[in-house]
């Protein structure tokens, strides 16, 4: 993964050096099939994922799309804007009402999703379980499934929620193959048996 820092004028706003650091994200225009996000208000480029990574989303897409509402959409490269903490992430999944898609431009609030969905490549995984975790709970996204293959102790599963002073609380965590409950709107169990490597 590649970062590229913006030059900060110390005297302008927020709302300027957000505007530039989403300048140069629309501009940078990485190789085929990377994904170019600002991570803590830099803005960085992580190679393809692999197959099997691949396979895991298509699974939990799978059962997304069978348990939410009729004006909801599963999106895989729809970018999620949270300035307060100079991100903008493009989760593997992301479960939002179409309204919030169908407005102009190239992501939305996080305030408008439901459910991030990260599963963890070699290069990023520390962004997926620090920067991004604490990102989307200060955005207050209700849901947060970190699907975990490179965790340290063993690949898990964790679902966090109920975020509250740019926190989450632990709802379930388990381990790579073991199923894991998502609450209602979504009333599923995932089935990670079915993951690569189970």
């Amino acid at each position: 993964m590649s970062a590229l820092t913006v030059d900060h004028d110390p005297d302008s706003d927020h709302d300027h050096e957000w505007d530039e650091l989403v300048r140069v994200w629309e501009e940078t225009d990485g190789p085929e099939g990377s994904r170019v996000e600002i991570i803590e208000g830099l803005v960085t480029v992580a190679p393809p994922p692999a197959n099997t990574h691949n396979d895991v989303a298509d699974r939990v897409h799978r059962r997304l799309y069978a348990a939410i509402p009729e004006d909801w959409g599963v999106y895989q490269t729809q970018g999620v804007a949270v300035p307060s903490r100079g991100g903008l992430y493009v989760p593997d999944l992301v479960v939002a009402p179409r309204a919030a898609v169908r407005e102009p431009g190239h992501y939305i609030p996080a305030a408008a999703v439901e459910l991030a969905v990260e599963i963890t490549w070699w290069s990023d995984a520390k962004n997926d379980r620090t920067a991004k975790y604490a990102g989307y709970a200060h955005a207050g996204v209700p849901l947060y499934l970190l699907i975990d293959a490179h965790a340290p102790g063993g690949p898990t599963i964790t679902l966090y929620g109920e975020p509250t002073g740019g926190v989450y609380r632990t709802l379930h965590a388990e381990k790579w193959g073991e199923p894991i409950r998502l609450p209602e709107p979504f009333g599923i169990t995932l089935d990670t048996s079915e993951f690569p490597g189970s």
